[in-house]
């Protein structure tokens, strides 16, 4: 097996790689401050959706004391938090804001190095069209995150398990989709490139469906039902299962 040597359109797209592999990595952070987000249960603590004058946090009291205010029109301040200080709030407040904050860089990271490198000529037809997608998916993430938190601040004092899973899934798939871009334009070898591709998409498949039953595990706090592992309760099927109506 030999190497493909690395051609001047490679050595061009170099940068344009070295790019996605960034955002890759602040999809990856941000996932895991996603994570500690929902297990500070902070994400209702931002009650409207303001894209550009989010960016800068409350700093003085009045700032603090309208956000908090805000927060307690929510029923899960009326159910679960009544008794929280503002300096409680401030906690799960800047979680809150921390993952909308590297949401809103992930957004810059994405636009302003794909309209600098459209501009001086190093994607190509196909990496036009990809980087266009991924833009639109981050952008649709974003909404994504504000449409699982709504979900949240009437009615409940969570969010939907539904609307969590779909967020953390298609982060997931924004993810995966900015590593396969970067990988395309990779220097590989000429033998075997496709092999093991119907192996390698069934497993990231069943990776994703695994991922979004986390995701409603997670949102319906479901990993408190039974303390033993793994069985249930000393049964591989517990008991109950069918008893929702309906059944799904």
């Amino acid at each position: 097996m030999t190497t493909q040597p690395v051609s001047s359109q490679e050595d061009q797209f170099r940068a344009v790689r070295l790019w996605l592999y960034g955002l890759a990595i602040l999809i990856a952070i941000m996932v895991l401050v996603g994570g500690a987000t929902r297990l500070t249960d902070s994400g209702l603590s931002i009650t409207e959706w303001a894209p550009i004058r989010g960016f800068v946090p409350p700093f003085s009291a009045a700032d603090w004391l309208g956000e908090f205010l805000a927060y307690q029109t929510t029923d899960e301040f009326k159910q679960q938090n009544s008794a929280m200080t503002i300096e409680e709030f401030k906690h799960i407040y800047w979680w809150e804001w921390g993952h909308r904050f590297l949401g809103r860089i992930i957004g810059l990271a994405i636009l302003f190095p794909m309209i600098f490198f459209w501009v001086t000529g190093r994607l190509n037809s196909w990496l036009k069209v990809s980087v266009i997608i991924l833009f639109l998916l981050v952008s649709f993430q974003g909404f994504l995150g504000w449409w699982m938190v709504k979900s949240g601040l009437v009615d409940r004092v969570d969010v939907s398990q539904i609307r969590l899973a779909v967020h953390l899934v298609t982060a997931c798939i924004l993810f995966a989709a900015v590593i396969w871009v970067a990988r395309t334009i990779a220097p590989h070898t000429q033998d075997n490139a496709l092999s093991g591709t119907l192996q390698g998409g069934l497993l990231v498949a069943l990776v994703l469906v695994q991922i979004f039953l986390g995701g409603l595990v997670a949102g319906l706090d479901a990993g408190m039902a039974f303390n033993t592992w793994p069985r249930m309760n000393g049964a591989w099927i517990p008991d109950g299962l069918w008893a929702a109506s309906p059944p799904w």
